[in-house]
């Protein structure tokens, strides 16, 4: 089932609790690998991505203990065997990359599948992160199915200075100095939300970093790393697109939020649409008063924006959120995708419900926002955030609409569909 019908119209009601992150969820199981001592985690969300890791740890002889009706999970890896020749790695799961510093580190080897993929974002280069493997000792080579990675003794800790702040090549990097012999540093490190849960995960099973949060991180090596109890938080993706269904149906939602001192940009954010953002008692709520307008600026002569890029940035996953509230609110403006060249090009789906959006170049849409809406069937991209984004749209509008292909949802999101029905909402998947 991977299309999904939307009777909008309803105002949205209720109180939400979020899932973890995917984000966060993917490198840490990927971490557990540099221990043998027993792991447990706490909020596991039932993901396709995660039974694909867990997997292949089944496959390579770790002990696997899963709940997905508690969310709890057992690991231990303590005879976990790997085969270079062997074993292959999920070539549909970019995150597998994140296997290789447990692998080079455990077994002195690892390989990447030629065709790791993800969302239809852009271009996904791998090139970082081999670098990165390189500087700790790696020596690449490159295979009749993928690069092959081998390493002799232990991986040695250096300093790197990377080419933009990727999440995925700071947590590769953090992977592999925990391990190291000597002080890493990193410049330029990502610090997502989901990037400082990871650290912080990994100085709970011993791991000695310095600079959590921050565009610099250093992290001395240790010679063994312990066991862990863990619990993940909210994701706050899901917090920030629950509330904005909140706004866009005209109701009032409110969402377990035990970060809140991350949402000031998101909060200024939500408010250039007149959504007002309230955080209270560990839960946060949208209020909205009367229709959605765009804030016109002070500076006459030019759009309201709203600028997406790596973190403390808006977050470029949450833009097309904003983007189905731009097009709802009355009044226009520009969304700005600072990072990936084929996240925008979805403005012809919209365009089906009768909104005006405007793709002006491959990072920028503008909204023309306010226009009479009629329920549509439309068509989404390989992108979990536009389906959702499309299904914020459909939800505003009374009537019966289509998104197709909207089964990445459930990449990132587990019962993302019973939450938003169990706030009013009548969606079902087909």
């Amino acid at each position: 089932m991977s299309n999904l019908i939307v009777h909008g119209g309803a105002p949205l009601a209720g109180r939400v609790i979020p899932s973890a992150n995917k984000n966060a969820v993917l490198p840490i199981l990927c971490a557990t690998l540099l221990t043998r001592a027993p792991v447990r985690l706490r909020g596991v969300p039932d993901l396709t991505d995660v039974r694909k890791i867990l997997e292949i740890f089944r496959t390579l002889g770790s002990n696997v203990s899963m709940d997905y009706a508690t969310g709890v999970l057992d690991l231990e890896h303590r005879d976990t065997f790997f085969d270079a020749a062997v074993h292959r790695l999920p070539e549909e799961m970019r995150s597998s990359i994140m296997l290789v510093p447990g692998l080079m580190a455990r077994f002195g080897s690892a390989r990447i599948e030629d065709d790791v993929t993800g969302c239809t974002l852009g271009v996904r280069e791998i090139d970082p992160h081999v670098e990165v493997f390189q500087r700790f000792g790696a020596k690449v080579h490159r295979g009749d199915v993928g690069l092959v990675l081998s390493v002799d003794g232990k991986l040695q800790a250096n300093d790197h200075w990377t080419d933009y702040a990727s999440v995925t090549t700071t947590e590769n990097f953090v992977l592999c100095a925990a391990l190291s012999q000597g002080q890493s540093t990193l410049m330029n490190a990502a610090s997502e939300p989901h990037v400082q849960e990871f650290c912080q995960f990994m100085r709970m099973l011993g791991a000695q970093i310095e600079g959590l949060g921050t565009s610099k991180l250093s992290i001395t090596g240790v010679s063994t790393l312990g066991g862990a109890d863990f619990t993940f938080a909210e994701d706050f993706h899901e917090i920030v697109t629950f509330l904005a269904l909140g706004a866009i149906t005209g109701g009032s939602v409110e969402v377990k939020n035990s970060t809140p001192e991350q949402f000031p940009l998101i909060d200024r954010t939500f408010a250039k649409f007149g959504v007002q953002i309230v955080h209270e008692g560990g839960w946060s709520r949208s209020v909205t008063n009367g229709p959605l307008k765009v804030k016109e600026p002070f500076t006459r002569n030019i759009l309201q924006k709203v600028e997406a890029a790596p973190w403390p940035y808006l977050p470029v996953d949450l833009l097309p959120i904003f983007v189905a509230l731009g097009v709802k609110a009355e009044g226009s403006a520009m969304f700005w995708n600072k990072v990936y060249d084929g996240a925008m090009g979805w403005t012809s789906e919209l365009s089906k419900f009768g909104a005006h959006a405007f793709l002006s170049d491959p990072h920028r849409i503008i909204t023309f926002g306010g226009k009479p809406l009629t329920p549509a069937e439309v068509e989404s991209p390989y992108i979990i955030r536009v389906a959702i984004a499309l299904l914020m749209v459909a939800s505003s509008i009374p009537g019966r609409s289509m998104i197709h292909h909207a089964a990445p949802i459930r990449r990132a999101h587990p019962r993302f569909v019973e939450n938003i029905c169990s706030l009013g909402a009548r969606i079902e998947w087909t």
